[in-house]
């Protein structure tokens, strides 16, 4: 007789001999990601870690933060939520325009932005600049040639002078 362990990263499945591909789980997981957020707010990713166990899917912590990236999630004072979504999970009626998010991140974190040159750097309370710059990343903006992000600083490289003027201007009105 021949034994076989689960594979992590599998939905496991009982009395079944199909073996699922690693894009049909991802798939699959992704789903149950965007139920589980729909289902209740979640705080953190360890918690959404064990509500996905519970659901048969075992992922590292890597594979969890590979899936927020590719889902967009945005993480707010409530916890995570899907894009175009505020933090209790309903839909936002302005669905296409992707500053609100933006916008309630950087007021509601957001301390100051200064120029240097073409880099803007916007200072946050702690331990806030990555949702920050995951939100200034997802709202492709054509001013953000990219960021970087630490604790409560967050570095915006734009193409130029110009544009991270322009930039920074549109910002300080978000930050209030």
């Amino acid at each position: 007789m021949q034994w076989a362990l689960p594979r992590l990263n599998q939905p496991q499945q009982r009395g079944s001999a199909k073996r699922v591909t690693a894009s049909e789980n991802k798939a699959e997981r992704h789903t149950a990601i965007r139920d589980v957020l729909h289902a209740s707010a979640i705080a953190s990713q360890d918690e959404l870690r064990r509500k996905l166990a519970r659901r048969g899917f075992r992922v590292t912590q890597a594979t969890l933060s590979r899936d927020i990236r590719e889902l967009h999630l945005m993480k707010g004072p409530s916890g995570y939520a899907l894009p175009g979504q505020g933090n209790n999970g309903v839909a936002d009626e302005e669905n296409e325009d992707r500053l609100p998010a933006l916008g309630d991140l950087l007021d509601s974190f957001g301390l100051r932005i200064e120029q240097a040159q073409n880099l803007l750097v916007v200072i946050t309370v702690m331990g806030s600049a990555q949702p920050v710059a995951a939100a200034l990343d997802y709202a492709g903006l054509p001013e953000v040639v990219g960021t970087v992000a630490g604790d409560n600083t967050v570095l915006i490289i734009c193409p130029d002078r110009k544009q991270a003027k322009a930039l920074c201007t549109r910002l300080r009105i978000l930050i209030g």
